[in-house]
């Protein structure tokens, strides 16, 4: 059985370096403290998840970067000022370390969730390796009850109930030599064309 956590019992979790899930106002993920590679190794097994896929990242706002020593270019701020918080993932490049924790070679994606009880966590806890909550392959979790069910007798340390979430996919832009959409989502590539110009192709 999967417990349903409070803010405090989540943090408690996070802090015993346990994954648990939560909601990110598109589908509900699986959370990991990004200083925890134990726990970010048990994301990439309750997910069945290729461990070449690399991870993204939550934070409470771009000031969390900064504790990271990640180069934020002016497009990504561009970015940020108008779709954060909210269902835009940012990818841009970061040192080797840093992109090692999250399976990742160069660059890895943030994003700032618009739900405010995961940005005061996010706050407390520090920034998060945060992927959906499914089996890879499989439609991602959109409430509690659908986390519990497909990680009933697991590992997972529990789920924060914060009600159903939209279900559409977060968009990931990745700002590696120009930018491109990895992932389409709930910001479209008008908006962001409006904003930066005409994409890189690649």
């Amino acid at each position: 059985m999967v417990a349903r956590l409070d803010q405090a019992a989540a943090l408690a979790a996070l802090e015993r370096g346990e994954v648990i899930a939560l909601p990110t106002d598109t589908v509900y993920g699986l959370a990991a403290r990004l200083d925890s590679p134990e726990a970010i190794a048990e994301i990439f097994v309750l997910k069945q998840r290729p461990f070449d896929v690399a991870l993204p990242v939550l934070i409470s706002g771009s000031a969390q970067l900064a504790t990271l020593g990640v180069a934020w270019p002016p497009e990504a701020e561009r970015l940020a000022e108008h779709f954060w918080p909210g269902p835009l993932t940012i990818v841009v490049p970061v040192g080797e370390e840093l992109a090692r924790r999250t399976g990742a070679s160069s660059a890895i994606g943030f994003r700032v969730p618009a739900q405010r009880m995961v940005r005061e966590l996010l706050i407390a806890s520090g920034p998060l390796c945060v992927t959906s909550a499914n089996r890879h392959g499989a439609p991602p979790c959109v409430s509690a009850h659908e986390v519990a069910t497909v990680f009933a007798a697991t590992t997972l340390g529990g789920v924060v109930d914060g009600g159903d979430c939209a279900g559409e996919v977060s968009t990931v832009v990745s700002l590696e030599d120009g930018w491109r959409v990895l992932r389409a989502g709930a910001v479209s590539k008008e908006h962001l064309t409006a904003l930066l110009g005409p994409s890189t192709p690649r």
